[in-house]
């Protein structure tokens, strides 16, 4: 890593210790010492175990299960920080939990998602860094700089490696599964350069986590389906788009995301469902007891990584997003 005035700083919570030690590693970096422990009525105790006073400060944690436990660990981490005099805060949440309540659907609604925001900054954060908000304008609620970062160029060169085999060909239909992830499918289905179509889904606001498939928009029949989103959490709708395509005639479906929350019934779903294969980052740790066949996980840690990197150094994040310019080959 190059050099730079500041000293750099990666402290990890408790919620994602690989995904650190990976991101560490391909900086060629030492994650910085601390200790997390717990009083006897189970509140959160923490220590610096080294000086980090003016350095440029990482705490890396997705806000995952347990939501609660997490979100306070980044809390203390910030004010410890905050209060050992280092020289900036940056909050990396591969994973940006509370964040599908961002704005007042119904009356007498919170708007949680901005009540985290407040927190992080209030804590002392100067910067955060996250990927694939389930929500853009979640950005919005912030008055210090966001990072955000995407999976799915990451989620879609897999496909297209696997498009090279005899899997794929002309006929292969990216599904946005609801219409608020058009443009998210819009981009993967660009670079596979592919169909799109849209599942029409109706959700229920009495239960959470329930929606029922009312039609699918675009064709699917004889194709090869990819849903593409960006959370799984129980899987229901996911689960039920997937049975929907294949009832409408599509030769087989596919899905991926970028969190993999798979709370519940979410692998009972998964495993007993049309789907094929079910491909998803690391922003969240999968336990072993979530392994199955049907899932495969790609890890979003060196792009992570290259991030911390230019924030470090004061480089441009959008860079890392743009469009490559296509080789002579590929236009031709």
């Amino acid at each position: 890593m190059e050099a730079s005035a500041r000293d750099i700083k990666i402290f990890s919570g408790s919620a994602h210790e690989s995904f650190t030690r990976q991101i560490c590693g391909t900086l060629g970096v030492p994650m910085a010492d601390r200790k997390l422990f717990r009083f006897s009525d189970g509140e959160i105790g923490l220590s610096l175990q080294e000086s980090v006073r003016g350095a440029d400060a990482f705490i890396i944690q997705p806000t995952c299960q347990p939501v609660n436990e997490n979100l306070m660990e980044v809390l203390i981490l910030i004010d410890a920080l905050k209060r050992a005099s280092a020289g900036r805060i940056n909050v990396v949440l591969p994973y940006f939990g509370y964040a599908r309540q961002d704005r007042k659907a119904r009356a007498r609604e919170p708007i949680t998602a901005k009540l985290v925001a407040n927190l992080l900054q209030h804590a002392g954060a100067d910067r955060v860094a996250t990927a694939d908000l389930h929500a853009g304008q979640i950005q919005g609620f912030f008055d210090i700089p966001v990072d955000h970062l995407t999976g799915i160029p990451l989620l879609a060169s897999h496909f297209k490696r696997i498009l090279k085999s005899p899997l794929g060909g002309d006929g292969v239909v990216v599904v946005s599964p609801d219409i608020g992830g058009v443009v998210r499918a819009r981009r993967f289905a660009e670079v596979l350069q592919a169909e799109l179509a849209i599942v029409d889904k109706r959700r229920s606001y009495d239960v959470a986590n329930q929606s029922q498939v009312v039609e699918i928009i675009g064709e699917v029949k004889g194709k090869i389906a990819i849903l593409v989103d960006d959370i799984i959490d129980t899987a229901g709708s996911i689960v039920n788009a997937a049975n929907a395509i294949i009832a409408s005639g599509a030769d087989k479906v596919y899905a991926c995301a970028v969190h993999g929350v798979l709370s519940g019934a979410a692998i009972e779903r998964i495993s007993g469902s049309a789907i094929e294969e079910m491909v998803l980052t690391d922003t969240i740790p999968l336990p072993e007891e979530k392994r199955i066949p049907k899932i495969i996980t790609l890890s979003i840690a060196p792009l992570f990584a290259e991030a911390i990197r230019r924030i470090h150094l004061d480089h441009s994040i959008s860079i890392l997003f743009q469009p490559k310019p296509r080789r002579r080959q590929d236009r031709e």
